[in-house]
């Protein structure tokens, strides 16, 4: 390295020691409804309610139910380093949205309460985004009795698809 050449170092990072705590009850209940999460839903979540993950990119539920879940996110806060919005964001909103509606089909459609695990998950990026919000629109490919799958399709706020992605969850129930 010549003289003239600076000397590039990583930020130090700020992230926690550990695994985020739960929150209270009524800390998790806050969440829940800041993030638009109807309270006949509140008990089908985990313990944090809304994932931390999701709150640090302001994802906020519009719409839910088994056929059709809505949710926004704004680009703002989750760019790349180029200005447009982080392909990983998009994945994030897609698998947030897929994962809370399989769960929603076990429970509206099959009137049971398993758990759902994603198997799978791809997308296709259509356009960038470098402003605005995001809004993706959940629906299901297919509803089962231990997979489900579905179409989640990102769009920015003149409506022009941003990416479309697939997720497969599989559903757990005892054995």
């Amino acid at each position: 390295m010549s003289d003239s050449t600076p000397e590039i170092t990583a930020p130090e990072t700020t992230a926690p020691a550990g695994p985020t705590p739960f929150p209270t009850d009524a800390e998790r209940r806050a969440l829940l409804e800041e993030s638009g999460i109807p309270e006949e839903f509140h008990h089908l979540l985990g313990p944090h309610g809304v994932a931390p993950l999701n709150r640090r990119l302001g994802i906020r539920m519009v719409e839910m139910s088994a056929e059709r879940m809505v949710a926004t996110m704004p680009v703002a806060g989750n760019e790349q380093n180029v200005g447009i919005l982080h392909g990983g964001a998009h994945f994030v909103l897609a698998e947030s949205l897929g994962s809370v509606a399989a769960l929603l089909h076990v429970y509206q459609n099959l009137g049971e309460v398993h758990p759902t695990v994603g198997t799978e998950l791809s997308a296709t990026h259509h356009r960038s985004v470098s402003e605005g919000t995001v809004t993706a629109t959940c629906t299901p490919l297919n509803l089962g009795r231990q997979m489900t799958s579905h179409e989640i399709v990102m769009r920015d706020d003149a409506g022009r698809r941003l990416s479309t992605a697939r997720m497969t969850n599989m559903i757990l129930r005892p054995r």
